[in-house]
C-alpha cells in the first residue's frame, strides 16, 4: 500500500518536484552523511608490515640470525638480521602497494545516479545523493537509496531484500528499497534514506567478501609451494653433503638456509597481484574498466568478440536523415544532435502530415534533448528515441509544450520480443483528435508494426491501407536499408477508453510513415577489427537492426567480405537453428546472445560479450569476458560484467585485449628472470660441493643474489612495454604457466650461469692458490660474475621471441635504471671496506679480473640474444 499521499511526503521532506537546489543538498550531506554503507576495517600498514614476519622463508632467515649469534658469527647474525627487515619492508610495499592498487580499482565504478537539482537533470555519484533528492528511475537501474515515487509506474525486483523472485508493482507514494532493481517502467522519485539507514543498510552483512584469488594467482602459489618443497629438499642435502666434506655445521646450515631463501620466489604472488592491478589501472586510461582481477588473464585467451552494433561500433549519435510520410521521401540534414537542419524532397511536402508524424515520434519517447554549459547539444536517455526528440524540434516542435498538451497516462515500455513501445496520452487538445479521450502512440520495428495496422495517415486524412501502401512502404524501407540506415515506424491510434489500448493495442492501428536514421563508425573501428583479424580474433556483430541494414555496415567495417553473404542470420535463423557460422546477426533479441555464446563456447571458443540492457544480464555472465557499457549500459548489465567501457567503444575492447595479452607476458618474464636465477644458484652450490670445492657463494652473498631476483631488475620487467602482443593467435587457456619452451629457456639460461660461474671459481681457486685470501678472492670473482650473469639475463628476459636489437635497447627505461642501481650496489660490496667485511669480499685485482667478470657473464647474454636471432631470420626465410 502507498506510504501516504506525495505532496505531504514532498513537504515532510522539505523537497519540491524542481528538486533541490546544489546548495541545499551540500547542506543535508553534511548533516545526513555520504550515501555508502560503512566499509570493514581494512589492515593498517603497521599489520600489514607485521604480517611479513609469518612468512616462512623469513622465519627460516630468523633462525638463522639467532645460530649466528649463538655461534659467535655476530656480523653474519647482525647482516642477516638486516635482511629479514630489508624483505619485510620490501614484502610490505608491495602488499601494501597491492591492497592500495586493488582499492582503486574498486572505486573507479563508482555507481551514478540521474539526479534533478536546481530544475535541471544530471548525472551525480550515488554516494552523493540526500534525503530529499529527486531521482529518476527507468527499467535496468539499481535503487541507490531508499525513495518513495512520486510520478509514473515502476515493476520491481525485490529478491535482493525479499529473497521472492516474483516481480512486484510499484506506483505514485510507494516505497522502492535500495539495492532493488526496476525491470520495467521509468518514474521519478524522492529519497526518503541513505547509506546505513536504508532498509538495504539496515539488514547489509558486516562481515565483507573475501577477494578471490584469481585462477593464475593459484597456479603460481601451486608453483611457488612445489619449488619451496623442491628447494628444501636439496638444501637438506647441500647441509648433509656439506657436513660430510668436513664443513662446519654452522657455515652450512647458514649456507642451506641462504640457498633455500633464494631458490624460492616468495614475492611472486605479490608480484602478480601489482602487475595484474597496475595493468588493469592502465587499462582504466584506456578506457577499459575491469570489475575482476580474472577478467584481465581472460583477455589475453579471447578468439571471439561479440559485440552491439550501436555505439559500440558506432558512434552513438543517432541523426534522421530520411523520413517517409503521406507518399512522400524527405531528406534531413544536420549533424549530430544540435536541433538545426532542413526537410527537403523532390515532391511537395505536406507539413501537417510531416509535423504529426514527427509529435507521435516525441510523445512515444523517454529521451530528452538538453544544452551543456559549454553550448553542447546532449541526448538524455537512448540515443535512438534522441533522434527523432532532434528532428522534431528541426521542425520546432517544443518536447514540454507537446507533452503539456498530451499528458502521458500509461505506457508499454519496448520490448526486444515485441521490438515495440506503445504510450497513451490524454488529448488535452481536441482540435487533433475530435471525439477521442486518448491517443496511443507506437513506434518499433517496421516487421512488427505493419501487421498491426489497418488504416494509413494520407493527405491529412486516415484511410483503408491498400496493397500499393504496403508495396510503397515496403519498397522505401528496402531503400532505407540499404543505405545503412536504421528504420523504425510510427503509428497511432484514438481511444475512448483507456481500457481499450489493453484489448485492441494490437489491431487496426493508424501507420503514420517511416524515419530512417544513421549512427556512423566510430574513428579507428576498421582499423581495430582488422588487428583483431592479425590476433587471430574474430568479430561477430549482433544487432535489432534489419538484415540489410546490418549487412551494409558489417560491409563497411570489414566485418565481412562481399563473396560471402551467408555470413549474414537473423533471429529467425537461430530460432529454425541455422546461421550457427555468422559473422553478422540482425534483428536479435538478448536470448539470441545466450544461444550464440552457447553455440561458439561448444566449439572450443572464448567469447567476449557486449551488452547494455537488463535482458543482457544472462549473456553477459555466460560469456567469458562480459562486456558492459559505461554511458548506455544499465546497472544491472554492468554488475553482470567483469569489464565496463568507460566510452562504449569497441576500440577499447581491443586495447584491453592487448593490455591483457601484454599483462601475462611480462608476469611470465618475471618467471624466466626468476627461475632461470633459481636454478644456476641451486646447481652451483649443490654440484660445487659434490665435486669437492669450497661453498662458491658465501650465505650474505646467496641472500644478495636473492635481492636482485626479488628486487629492481625483476619489477622492471613488469614494467616491460608489450611486442607484437596482437600478431600472433591467442593462447590456450589451459596452456600451463611454464610451456616447454619456457622451460627450456630456464634450464638453458641457468646452466650457462651455473656452468660460467664455477668455471671462474675454479680457475680463480687455482690462479691465486698461493694467496692467503684465495678462497674469498674465488668466492668474489663468482659471486660477481653471477651478478653480472642475473643482470645480462634480465635483459634476455625482456622478450622471449625477439632479439633486443628488435625491441630497442633503451625502450624500458626502468630496467636500464634498475641494472644500473644493482651494478653501483655491486661495485659497493667490492671496494667499500665496511662492506667487504659483511659480505666476505675482496677488491678485484685490476682489469684482469674484470674482463674475466664481464666477458664470461655476457655470455648468457650473447647465446640466448645469438639464438633469438636466428630463429628471427629462419622464420622470416620460411615464410
Amino acid at each position: 500500500m502507498p506510504d501516504t499521499d506525495v505532496p505531504s511526503i514532498l513537504e515532510r521532506l522539505q523537497s519540491s518536484t524542481s528538486g533541490l537546489t546544489e546548495e541545499e543538498a551540500g547542506r543535508r550531506r553534511s548533516r545526513y552523511g555520504r550515501n555508502e554503507l560503512k566499509k570493514t576495517k581494512k589492515a593498517t600498514p603497521l599489520k600489514i608490515f607485521a604480517r611479513q614476519f609469518l612468512d616462512f622463508m623469513l622465519l627460516l632467515l630468523i633462525v638463522a640470525a639467532i645460530v649466528s649469534f649463538l655461534i659467535g658469527e655476530h656480523i653474519d647474525g647482525f647482516v642477516i638480521t638486516g635482511f629479514v627487515i630489508f624483505n619485510s619492508v620490501l614484502g610490505f610495499v608491495q602488499e601494501y602497494r597491492a591492497e592500495r592498487a586493488l582499492e582503486a580499482l574498486k572505486s573507479m565504478i563508482a555507481p551514478q545516479a540521474r539526479v534533478i537539482r536546481d530544475g535541471s537533470e544530471k548525472m551525480v555519484d550515488a554516494a552523493e545523493l540526500v534525503p530529499g533528492d529527486l531521482i529518476l528511475l527507468a527499467a535496468g537501474d539499481r535503487v541507490q537509496a531508499d525513495c518513495i515515487i512520486v510520478e509514473g509506474e515502476l515493476r520491481m525486483d525485490e529478491s535482493m531484500l525479499t529473497g521472492e523472485s516474483q516481480i512486484v508493482n510499484r506506483s505514485a507514494a510507494h516505497t522502492v528499497h535500495a539495492g532493488t532493481i526496476v525491470t520495467h517502467g521509468r518514474g521519478t522519485c524522492v529519497v526518503t534514506e541513505t547509506g546505513m539507514k536504508t532498509s538495504f543498510g539496515r539488514i547489509a552483512a558486516m562481515v565483507q567478501a573475501e577477494e578471490r584469488e584469481t585462477p593464475l594467482q593459484k597456479r603460481l602459489a601451486q608453483l611457488a609451494k612445489y619449488l619451496g618443497i623442491g628447494a628444501l629438499t636439496i638444501c637438506i642435502i647441500v647441509f648433509i653433503t656439506g657436513i660430510m666434506r668436513g664443513i662446519l655445521a654452522g657455515e652450512m646450515f647458514l649456507a642451506a638456509v641462504s640457498l633455500a631463501v633464494a631458490a624460492v620466489p616468495e614475492g611472486l604472488p605479490a608480484v602478480v597481484t601489482i602487475t595484474l592491478a597496475l595493468g588493469v589501472q592502465r587499462m582504466v586510461r584506456k578506457n577499459a574498466i575491469t570489475r575482476k582481477l580474472q577478467a584481465v588473464e581472460t583477455l589475453g585467451c579471447a578468439t571471439v568478440i561479440c559485440t552491439d552494433k550501436t555505439g559500440t561500433l558506432t558512434r552513438n549519435e543517432m541523426t534522421v536523415r530520411k523520413i517517409y510520410t503521406d507518399s512522400t521521401s524527405i531528406e534531413v540534414t544536420g549533424e549530430g544532435y544540435a536541433p538545426f537542419g532542413e526537410f527537403r524532397s523532390e515532391k511537395e511536402i505536406n507539413k501537417d502530415s510531416l509535423r504529426f508524424l514527427l509529435q507521435i515520434g516525441t510523445l512515444c519517447n523517454d529521451s530528452s534533448l538538453m544544452q551543456d554549459g559549454e553550448g553542447d547539444w546532449k541526448i538524455l536517455g537512448d540515443p535512438t528515441e534522441g533522434s527523432l526528440v532532434v528532428v522534431a524540434a528541426k521542425a520546432d516542435i517544443d518536447r514540454q509544450e507537446l507533452a503539456g498538451r498530451y499528458p502521458r497516462v500509461s505506457e508499454v515500455p519496448f520490448d526486444s520480443d515485441r521490438k515495440y513501445m506503445t504510450t497513451i496520452h490524454s488529448i488535452h487538445d481536441n482540435s487533433t483528435m475530435e471525439g477521442s479521450a486518448y491517443l496511443a502512440c507506437v513506434k518499433g520495428a517496421l516487421d512488427s508494426i505493419l501487421g498491426m495496422c489497418g488504416h494509413i495517415y494520407k493527405d491529412g486524412e486516415v484511410v483503408r491501407m491498400e496493397a500499393s501502401d504496403l508495396d510503397a512502404i515496403q519498397q522505401t524501407h528496402q531503400e532505407m536499408t540499404t543505405y545503412a540506415l536504421r528504420v523504425l515506424a510510427l503509428a497511432y491510434k484514438p481511444l475512448d477508453d483507456i481500457d481499450e489500448i489493453t484489448e485492441q493495442r494490437e489491431r487496426d492501428l493508424v501507420f503514420a510513415g517511416l524515419v530512417g536514421m544513421i549512427d556512423p563508425p566510430r574513428a579507428g573501428i576498421k582499423g581495430a577489427i582488422n588487428t583483431c583479424k592479425d590476433a587471430g580474433i574474430t568479430t561477430i556483430m549482433i544487432t535489432g537492426d534489419h538484415k540489410d541494414t546490418a549487412g551494409a555496415i558489417a560491409l563497411d567495417l570489414g566485418i565481412i567480405e562481399p563473396e560471402h553473404p551467408e555470413k549474414i542470420a537473423t533471429g529467425d535463423d537461430l530460432d529454425a537453428g541455422t546461421g550457427k557460422d555468422a559473422l553478422v546477426y540482425a534483428r536479435t533479441s538478448p536470448a539470441h546472445k545466450v544461444r550464440i555464446i552457447s553455440a561458439l563456447q561448444s566449439q572450443g571458443e572464448i567469447v567476449a560479450m557486449t551488452g547494455d540492457g537488463v535482458n543482457d544480464a544472462p549473456a553477459l555472465k555466460m560469456a567469458d569476458i562480459g562486456v558492459a557499457m559505461g554511458v548506455t549500459g544499465t546497472d544491472v548489465a554492468k554488475e553482470a560484467s567483469d569489464m565496463v567501457l568507460a566510452d562504449d567503444n569497441f576500440v577499447s575492447i581491443v586495447r584491453a585485449v592487448e593490455e591483457g595479452r601484454g599483462i601475462y607476458d611480462n608476469i611470465k618474464k618475471f618467471l624466466r628472470f626468476q627461475l632461470s636465477t633459481n636454478v644456476g644458484a641451486i646447481l652451483l652450490i649443490f654440484i660445487g660441493l659434490l665435486i669437492g670445492l669450497p661453498l662458491p657463494l658465501a650465505p650474505l652473498q646467496i641472500l644478495f643474489i636473492n635481492l636482485l631476483m626479488d628486487g629492481p631488475p625483476a619489477l622492471s620487467l613488469s614494467m616491460e612495454p608489450y611486442h607484437q602482443t596482437m600478431n600472433r593467435p591467442p593462447r590456450d587457456p589451459d596452456e600451463p604457466i611454464i610451456t616447454k619452451g619456457m622451460l627450456k629457456f630456464i634450464f638453458g639460461a641457468g646452466m650457462v650461469m651455473f656452468i660460467g660461474t664455477i668455471l671462474v671459481f675454479t680457475y680463480a681457486l687455482q690462479e691465486y692458490v698461493l694467496q692467503e685470501d684465495s678462497v674469498e678472492h674465488a668466492r668474489t670473482l663468482a659471486f660477481t660474475t653471477f651478478v653480472f650473469f642475473q643482470l645480462f639475463n634480465a635483459f634476455n628476459c625482456r622478450s622471449d621471441r625477439y632479439p633486443l636489437t628488435r625491441i630497442g635497447v633503451f625502450s624500458n627505461r626502468y630496467l636500464i635504471g634498475a641494472v644500473l642501481l644493482c651494478a653501483l650496489l655491486q661495485l659497493c660490496i667490492l671496494y667499500v671496506p665496511f662492506l667487504q667485511l659483511l659480505f666476505g669480499t675482496v677488491p678485484l685485482v685490476g682489469v684482469h679480473d674484470w674482463i674475466i667478470v664481464l666477458s664470461v657473464s655476457a655470455m648468457v647474454f650473447v647465446i640466448v640474444e645469438g639464438y633469438k636471432i636466428i630463429r628471427t631470420h629462419t622464420r622470416r626465410t620460411d615464410d
